[in-house]
């Protein structure tokens, strides 16, 4: 669902088990068909179909108490630590967590040089080694996509018009209709595979662009481990879009 479509209700004032009230936001979405409770990096969020009545939402949180201050503790444990100028020691990339060395520059840059990530840092400011790192991330993965895409584009029906990357609050990817797909810069944190994965999904909706058995049968066709991956970002992926947040 894109945020773009979602429309603001009222805060709900939801009763913690502790005694403490949660401000819960609440949005209704035009394309959604139940009630549906998430918790991500962002906090957490009700959202209802378009004529369920606000009562009922309150009703269903409510219920449903105990599951979200689970999720809310659970995401306070796993939050990733921010970037620090100078300070950080290890960084994602493609599955692994890499080793940082920080060194006075003229720029604020970041290099992969033999398995170390060489941050050169121009005084002191966090921001700017994040928007650094962001630069670094965004071209990791434009190299990756130049590797794979040959692949797979000759037996398309059209090309995809342009490749995005950035930040996406819950999906991985999506294709709109002027044929640009656009991608979670997240996706450059996971295992190389998963991210490859994702593009191949995506290139695959510019040959079908529904989720029918059609579809999936094009995206074994090119990648039949498919399903490994969608698992690996059911356990993993709401750690990487936090990571990703959280450092960039």
């Amino acid at each position: 669902m894109a945020d773009a479509d979602l429309h603001d209700l009222p805060d709900i004032a939801l009763r913690l088990g502790d005694g403490r009230t949660l401000q819960l936001p609440c949005k209704r979405h035009p394309r959604a068909r139940r009630i549906k409770l998430s918790v991500d990096e962002r906090g957490p969020r009700l959202t209802l179909p378009m004529r369920a009545s606000l009562r009922t939402a309150e009703r269903f949180a409510q219920d449903h108490v105990a599951w979200l201050e689970a999720q809310i503790a659970n995401l306070a444990v796993d939050a990733p630590e921010p970037l620090r100028a100078g300070v950080t020691t290890t960084l994602p990339l493609r599955g692994e967590w890499l080793p940082v060395r920080w060194v006075a520059g003229r720029v604020n840059r970041v290099t992969l040089v033999d398995g170390e990530l060489l941050f050169e840092q121009r005084g002191q400011s966090d921001s700017a080694v994040r928007r650094a790192l962001r630069d670094f991330y965004e071209a990791q993965a434009r190299a990756d996509i130049a590797t794979w895409l040959p692949k797979y584009v000759g037996a398309l029906p059209r090309q995809p018009s342009r490749i995005v990357l950035r930040k996406m609050s819950s999906q991985w990817g999506s294709l709109a209709p002027s044929g640009v797909v656009s991608l979670d810069l997240s996706l450059v944190l996971a295992r190389p595979s998963a991210f490859e994965y994702v593009l191949v999904h995506e290139l695959c909706h510019l040959i079908r662009a529904d989720h029918s058995p059609s579809f999936w049968r094009e995206v074994q066709a090119r990648c039949p481990h498919w399903r490994r991956e969608r698992t690996y970002f059911h356990a993993e992926g709401r750690t990487l879009k936090a990571c990703m947040r959280a450092i960039t």
